[in-house]
């Protein structure tokens, strides 16, 4: 039975001028008590401004008791790993082993690149600093005594290092990326927990999460042991026009740029609520355990609605 997760809007509220936080903690309890399994937040330092999404998922952390607590997706190559160990070790402690890191290497445009310049990581080595950094982050995690590189050379240098506290849940939290292009397969399955697109369609998700077991098996791993997983838009109007005029709107803010470019790249949804579920369906028929939505505004309203799609939907 596919898990249902919602994405608080700290992106949009900062856009909106509204960056207190306590109505974001309140949309999170209201998502538990609607019986959401997950909470997200996204993560940007200045390309989309937003609050801190390890800072902020402790705050939620000790405001729900049931949801596990996500990024989507944390941006790890611009983080120290042995600080972004040290932090979600601990931010896993207040959660009681709640917490899963959805990472990605992020997109490749200007404003990204300056946030690259702007924390001094070089955005051309973001891929091997991301599966470098999460090595060690892992190796840190278990307790013992670390000593880094292993291997003659490595980014970090860390001698005789013992991490504490270590997350609640043992090794650490489950780690998912996102990505579907053929690389981004390949490496959730050598290296990840999970796989976490946002650009695969329905009738792409079952084929291209079969390459992803298929790296794992080729790398020696449990297959089994991966959740497919993937993240949605959605704007649920029973208006069809006024719900693809939402989106437009709600993307093009977002993302500054034409929002028909960003939902050839993105997977999103605009329409009725009956059309919402059978779309919804559609990618846990293809495979996806775990989804993950993003609504276009009025997040009272879509919670409400997304809630009783899914008891419509006997998930």
């Amino acid at each position: 039975m596919p898990r249902l997760g919602y994405l608080l809007p700290t992106r949009e509220r900062v856009m909106e001028g509204q960056p207190e936080t306590g109505p974001l903690l309140a949309l999170a309890e209201r998502a538990e008590a609607l019986g959401f399994d997950s909470l997200w937040v996204g993560d940007s330092l200045l390309a989309r401004p937003r609050h801190d999404a390890l800072t902020l998922l402790a705050a939620v952390a000790a405001r729900t008791r049931r949801p596990e607590l996500g990024t989507a997706v944390l941006l790890p190559a611009l983080r120290n790993p042995v600080l972004l160990a040290h932090q979600v070790a601990t931010l896993d402690r207040i959660a009681e082993g709640r917490v899963i890191l959805g990472v990605g290497i992020a997109s490749d445009w200007p404003n990204i690149r300056t946030e690259f310049e702007a924390a001094g990581v070089p955005f051309d080595k973001r891929i091997g600093r991301l599966i470098e950094g999460l090595a060690l982050c892992r190796a840190l995690w278990t307790g013992k005594e670390v000593n880094w590189p292993r291997e003659a050379e490595g980014r970090w240098t860390v001698k005789q290092a013992v991490l504490g506290p270590t997350p609640h849940r043992p090794g650490g939290p489950p780690i998912w990326i996102a990505g579907a292009v053929a690389a981004a397969r390949a490496r959730a399955g050598r290296h990840f927990d999970g796989w976490f697109p946002n650009s695969a369609t329905a009738a792409e998700y079952g084929p291209q999460w079969a390459e992803v077991l298929a790296a794992a098996r080729g790398a020696g791993r449990d297959a089994a042991a991966l959740t497919p997983a993937t993240y949605l838009t959605l704007a649920i109007d029973e208006d069809a026009g006024r719900a693809d005029a939402k989106l437009n709107a709600y993307l093009e803010h977002y993302y500054a740029m034409p929002p028909a470019e960003t939902r050839k790249r993105q997977m999103s949804y605009a329409g009725a609520a009956a059309g919402a579920a059978a779309w919804l369906k559609s990618f846990a028929d293809a495979g996806a355990q775990h989804i993950v939505l993003r609504f276009a505004g009025d997040h009272e309203r879509h919670l409400e609605t997304a809630a009783r799609i899914r008891r419509e939907l006997g998930w």
